[in-house]
């Protein structure tokens, strides 16, 4: 029988759209194209998110690449995550809006907040908010960070983040400032904005087990998947007993148009055929991932053609949305910017 959650994070519009203990579910990382390059087009994307959130998909997910690194080949979706999010929050409904993640030491911890809270108001709750350490050396003398505290920034910035968010007029201290007297406005659409953190982002698997809401990872063969997922459940059961904290992750994909095509490696991901991705899809879900982040940056097939085959035959085998089963189910039961 389904139970509502006590959990505030898990009563969370986003989170219930995206994520049900025991169902995986699926996402789409912006840009939402094909391209050769660091740079995407950009173009069409406003459609295309559309046309992702007609189809089924939980979640749309956005990247932190403040600075164009020529040696990462990869500038995410180009603009900045928070106006982009506010811009695709106008142009959506109901589909989960997340971020994969933010590069908390590159700011200060209170403008996060703020962005976080009012992305997640303005979307009528439906912010996921992923977060990471940083990986891209050329951004740490930019911002001023020293790589060395990374770790312990990251840290302080959780908690100042969580809360402003949580409190009113409380004051908090934290290395790099002091609010007293004053107040984050406005507060998120519940208690927490379900907060996930990417890699180990200079964390033990503990810490972020507790501190988390969920942990977002990287692509790796099944039978190695299985053995981060079974950890981080041992992780999960240790700091927080039965409380449900998804696993996600990432995956690159090169849809073929003939449904049978076998899989190939490409970098992150495969190309391969539908009939084979749900093949891996459900061997995903069967070892305990909760939701996988698709990119389509390797293909060679129109971002609308690809999210039309997995809208008609992908999704449909995977958990329905908005039915109202969400997080509590998972919770009744017990239940890339890849930034490491």
């Amino acid at each position: 029988m389904y139970q509502p959650s006590t959990v505030p994070y898990q009563q969370h519009r986003g989170f219930e759209r995206t994520f049900s203990s025991g169902s995986l579910s699926l996402g789409l990382f912006f840009p939402i194209e094909a391209f050769d390059g660091d740079q995407p087009t950009m173009h069409n994307q406003v459609a295309l998110a559309q046309r992702a959130e007609a189809a089924g998909f939980s979640a749309l997910w956005f990247r932190d690449v403040p600075l164009r690194d020529p040696s990462f080949g990869d500038v995410g979706q180009v603009f900045d995550p928070w106006v982009y999010m506010g811009f695709m929050a106008a142009h959506t409904s109901d589909i989960a809006l997340g971020t994969a993640s933010i590069a908390l030491p590159l700011r200060n911890p209170l403008h996060t907040a703020k962005a976080a809270a009012s992305l997640d108001q303005i979307s009528n709750g439906r912010l996921l908010l992923g977060v990471a350490s940083g990986d891209r050396p050329v951004e740490f003398p930019a911002f001023d960070i020293d790589p060395e505290k990374l770790g312990e920034i990251f840290r302080e910035n959780v908690d100042v983040i969580r809360r402003v968010q949580r409190t009113s007029f409380e004051p908090v201290s934290w290395s790099g400032g002091e609010l007293v007297g004053a107040d984050l406005v406005p507060k998120p659409t519940t208690n927490e904005i379900p907060l996930f953190v990417t890699g180990h982002s200079r964390q033990a698997l503990a810490w972020i087990a507790r501190h988390g809401c969920g942990w977002i990872t990287y692509p790796r063969p099944p039978h190695l998947q299985r053995l981060f997922v079974d950890k981080w459940r041992h992780e999960v059961i240790a700091q927080c007993g039965s409380e449900y904290k998804p696993f996600t992750q990432s995956l690159y994909i090169d849809l073929d148009a003939s449904p049978s095509t076998a899989p190939s490696p490409i970098h992150l991901g495969y190309k391969l055929g539908r009939h084979h991705l749900i093949d891996l899809l459900d061997v995903l879900q069967e070892i305990g991932v909760d939701h996988v982040i698709l990119n389509l940056k390797y293909g060679r097939r129109s971002a609308a053609e690809v999210i039309d085959e997995l809208g008609t035959h992908v999704l449909p085998r995977f958990r329905a949305h908005g039915d109202g089963a969400g997080a509590g189910a998972g919770a009744g039961a017990g239940g890339e910017r890849g930034q490491g």
